[in-house]
C-alpha cells in the first residue's frame, strides 16, 4: 500500500525506512546474510490482508517468465518479489516514495531478487515508459490517495500492450459516510480520495478496460483483518515502518464492517 501522489507522499515518508527494517530482522533472529523471500512475507504486502491478499490477485493469473509485469506503486518491494520469485518474470516496480524505493532495492538484493526487478522512483499518473511496454500491470492500495483516477488509468493503460491485463487490490468507498481515519494511506479526509464502486468500474471502462473479474471482498477480508488483530503481536509487522499501524487498521475495519469502504479485486483487460 503506497502514494503515488505528490501532494500525500509525507503521509508514507517518515523516514528510517530500511534501518526499521533491518533493526526489526534482526530483532527476529533472522540472518541478513541467509534471507530468503519468504521470510520478508510478514512485513512487505502494506494492504488489507497483506500476502494471503497478494496471492489470491496474482496465482490466478498464471503469468509467465517472459511476460513483462509493472508493480505500479511498490511500496517496499513485496508483490514485485513474490512473482519474480515464484513465476521467474521480469519486474518493472516503481514508487514516489524515495525511501520506499531504497528499501526494495535493498531487499531484492538480499534474497537474490534484483537481477529479475527493477526498482524506481516514479509517478504511476505519468509513468517513464513507452506505450504497450508491459503484458500485466498489478496496483494494489494505490488509488486511495490519488484524486485523478481517469489520468492514472489512462496512463496504465498507455504503458499496456493490446490485450495486456491490470490486476487490482483496492479500497473504494461504501455506501455510509465519513470514513473513520486514521487509515494506513491517510491521516484525514485530505488525503485519501475513496471512489465509490460503480464510480470506479466506470472510471476503468472509460480508460479503455474491460471487466473480467471484478469482486466485492469486503466481508471475508474483513473477518479475516479482525481475527488478526486479536492475535498474539509478531515482532515482524508493518509496525516497523508504518506509524501507529494497529491504530491504522482498527480504523479500516471498522470502516469494512459499516460499509465505509469496501474492498474490490478486479482482473481487467486492455481493448
Amino acid at each position: 500500500m503506497t502514494t503515488d501522489s505528490p501532494s500525500s507522499s509525507n503521509v508514507y515518508a517518515t523516514g528510517g525506512t530500511r534501518e526499521r527494517i533491518e533493526n526489526g530482522l534482526a530483532e527476529a533472529g533472522l540472518n541478513l546474510d541467509e534471507l530468503t523471500a519468504d521470510q520478508l512475507s510478514p512485513i512487505e504486502h502494506f494492504h488489507v490482508s497483506g500476502p494471503l491478499a497478494t496471492m489470491a490477485l496474482i496465482d490466478p493469473l498464471n503469468i509467465k517468465a517472459e511476460d513483462r509485469v509493472l508493480d505500479a506503486g511498490t511500496g517496499i518491494g513485496g508483490t514485485a518479489r513474490y512473482v519474480a520469485n515464484k513465476f521467474g518474470a521480469h519486474v518493472t516496480a516503481v514508487d514516489l516514495t524515495a525511501e520506499y524505493v531504497a528499501a526494495a532495492q535493498w531487499l531484492n538484493e538480499l534474497v537474490g531478487l534484483d537481477e529479475l526487478i527493477d526498482v524506481s522512483e516514479a509517478d504511476v499518473t505519468d509513468l517513464p515508459f513507452e506505450d504497450g511496454s508491459f503484458d500485466l500491470v498489478v496496483s494494489q492500495h494505490v488509488q486511495m490517495n490519488i484524486a485523478d483516477k481517469a489520468k492514472l488509468y489512462a496512463e496504465t493503460a498507455r504503458v499496456l500492450a493490446p490485450g495486456g491485463r491490470l490486476a487490482i487490490w483496492d479500497v473504494v468507498a461504501g455506501s455510509v459516510e465519513p470514513l473513520l481515519f486514521p487509515v494506513p494511506w491517510a491521516n484525514n479526509p485530505e488525503e485519501s480520495h475513496l471512489a465509490g464502486v460503480d464510480e470506479l468500474r466506470e472510471i476503468l471502462e472509460a480508460a479503455g478496460f474491460e471487466v473480467d473479474v471484478w469482486n466485492d471482498q469486503t466481508k471475508s477480508n474483513a473477518e479475516f483483518m479482525r481475527a488478526l488483530l486479536a492475535a498474539p503481536p509478531s515482532p515482524l509487522g508493518l509496525h516497523l515502518f508504518v506509524p501507529n499501524v494497529t491504530e491504522k487498521i482498527v480504523s479500516v475495519v471498522e470502516s469494512l464492517e459499516q460499509d465505509r469502504a469496501r474492498l474490490i479485486q478486479a482482473v481487467l483487460v486492455k481493448r
